[in-house]
């Protein structure tokens, strides 16, 4: 066994004891979440006839109430769902987006403060940071459309666990007890702290009646009350009045608020086609840029060869956020040149600029358009990685590919109606504008901020579905992602050892080794070639399903990412 793959396979001291070293295997339908509640609910909407969209409701629900820290009905998602054809291979592929927008009365200096960027410390707690949450809205049109179940039938199971209680998992108590110092909103300490300050111990069983309550309403009368009731009216008033800062979200944000429906982002990789999503998630372009770097590069040789493995990868992940950067924000404000920024001319020059024997100095944006002719300055990443991913295929050959959040961990720290408010415009850039020309991904009012998000779908040459698979992470998604897909197709890595393999990733300087794993062993070699190596902890939380096809059916594979306390449960 070659010594990249002897290291994509070791993983140390991650996770929870007893998670799989193989795929889950299952014939006619799975569901991979970050969390053993949301895998149940999912299997069990599953197993009464629902969809994979049904079940994907069900999930959101339970993740609302059992991961706060990373996603819920408070926050944002991006999602794509595969339909099945009726006959012959090729499906088809919807890309539904309930990204957050930004209020009316935002402005791009709102992060500013005697003109220097403001902390995350500072904007991320409180009203200020809080975008319209979409992720409700979106799974209602996605299930107008693909449901097969009641809309109310799929909200029991989280209306049972809010109102019976759940155990607070070790993996949530850990989060809390290193956050208590940072915990400010008042029932966010009162939910989840005791009269001392101290996190709820694992074990304790935490019940949610006001999310029990909210969730009642919402499935009798569909999303809307989020939008046009009484529960749009508390959002509102809780952004403004609240005891941390006061935001400027008003009723009237909340009932212009759209998700939206779109064609999938595709390009090629080898013989697959790999779809994610639109702008303004740079998840899907940025993911395929880097793919189609690598794809000029013979990678399976150099599997023997793992730091040469390393070095193209980060260099080509290097190239594609310097793009990203400079280029990408929300399609209704800026017109990112995407077509060129994926043409297989542009990628294979933009690969010829790596030297397979040297770091680049720097890296800028390529030219893809005349210099005078784009108005923007590059900026800033600052996306938090408290987000959640999770893959699901039913009986149908449906499937759904989701990633949600709610921005920084604990998103605002508000809470109404028993769920977390999102803290998602700390995704744009906080400093509007650079040597006097304007960021492309500053605030403005009505704006959506620019996400990584990536759930990502592959298809073969015949046009079936082969890979669903997305992750938490911050801007980190679109190397995890990449990483996976390259571990499948190009090392032929099992979707469970491609989601627990090491990581290694560099947006620019330093190149990150993740700590614990034998990928660490290469930090000499890579300062070597001239990288700055950091080890560190790269806390993916990538949930994948890989599908095979023969003349007996399909098999069902399911990848849970040891670093989280996720399950795949299927039949």
């Amino acid at each position: 066994m070659s010594g990249l793959v002897v290291a994509l396979l070791t993983v140390v001291a991650f996770g929870a004891a007893g998670q799989p070293t193989a795929p889950v295997r299952a014939t006619t339908q799975l569901v991979v979440t970050a969390n053993p509640h949301a895998s149940a609910a999912g299997r069990e909407i599953l197993r009464a006839g629902g969809s994979a969209v049904d079940a994907a409701i069900a999930v959101q629900l339970v993740l609302t109430l059992v991961e706060p820290q990373s996603s819920g009905i408070g926050g944002g998602a991006f999602m794509l769902v595969y339909t099945a054809p009726d006959r012959g291979d090729e499906g088809t592929i919807t890309a539904y987006e309930g990204r957050e927008t930004a209020p009316v009365a935002a402005t791009p200096d709102m992060f500013m403060a005697n003109g220097r960027a403001e902390s995350f410390a500072n904007v991320g707690v409180g009203g200020l940071s809080v975008g319209v949450p979409g992720a409700l809205r979106m799974l209602e049109i996605a299930h107008r459309e693909h449901g097969r179940l009641p809309w109310a039938r799929l909200f029991d199971p989280a209306i049972a666990l809010a109102e019976q209680g759940f155990e607070v998992s070790p993996r949530l108590h850990s989060l809390l007890d290193g956050f208590k110092r940072f915990a400010r909103g008042d029932d966010f300490r009162s939910y989840f702290y005791d009269e001392n300050g101290e996190p709820r111990p694992a074990g304790f069983k935490l019940v949610n009646p006001e999310y029990a309550a909210a969730l009642r309403v919402l499935a009798a009368q569909g999303a809307e009350p989020m939008y046009t009731g009484e529960l749009a009216a508390a959002i509102a008033a809780e952004v403004r009045d609240n005891n941390v800062r006061p935001g400027r979200m008003t009723p009237q944000d909340l009932a212009a608020y759209r998700a939206h429906t779109t064609e999938p982002l595709c390009t090629p990789y080898r013989a697959w086609r790999v779809c994610g999503p639109q702008l303004p998630s740079s998840g899907g372009i940025t993911t395929q840029q880097l793919l189609g770097m690598l794809g000029t590069f013979d990678l399976p040789p150099i599997a023997t060869e793992p730091v040469r493995a390393i070095h193209l990868f980060v260099e080509a992940n290097r190239l594609a956020f310097a793009d990203r950067n400079l280029y990408l924000a929300d399609p209704e404000f800026v017109d990112a040149p995407v077509a060129s920024l994926l043409e297989p001319s542009y990628l294979s020059g933009r690969a010829a600029l790596i030297d397979p024997g040297k770091a680049m100095r720097s890296v800028t944006a390529g030219n893809v358009l005349p210099a005078a002719a784009w108005e923007f300055a590059a900026g800033t990443p600052s996306e938090r990685p408290s987000t959640s991913h999770f893959s699901i295929v039913d009986r149908y050959g449906d499937a759904v590919g989701m990633t949600t959040s709610v921005q920084g961990a604990f998103g605002s720290q508000l809470m109404v109606g028993g769920f977390i408010l999102n803290n998602q415009l700390t995704d744009f850039d906080y400093v509007p504008e650079v040597n006097g020309k304007p960021v492309a991904n500053r605030i403005e009012g009505g704006k959506r901020p620019l996400s990584s998000m990536a759930p990502t779908m592959l298809l073969d040459e015949r046009g079936r579905l082969r890979l669903v698979v997305g992750s938490p992470g911050g801007t980190r998604i679109i190397g995890f992602v990449a990483q996976t897909i390259v571990g499948v197709v190009d090392w032929n890595l099992d979707v469970q050892q491609a989601v627990a393999a090491p990581h290694f990733l560099s947006e620019d300087e330093p190149v990150e080794l993740e700590e614990g794993t034998s990928i660490a062993s290469h930090e000499a070699a890579l300062e070597a070639l001239g990288h700055t190596v950091a080890p560190r902890n790269m806390n993916s939380g990538l949930h994948a399903i890989e599908i095979e096809y023969s003349r007996r059916g399909r098999k069902l594979e399911g990848g849970v990412d040891p670093r989280r306390e996720g399950v795949a449960l299927g039949d």
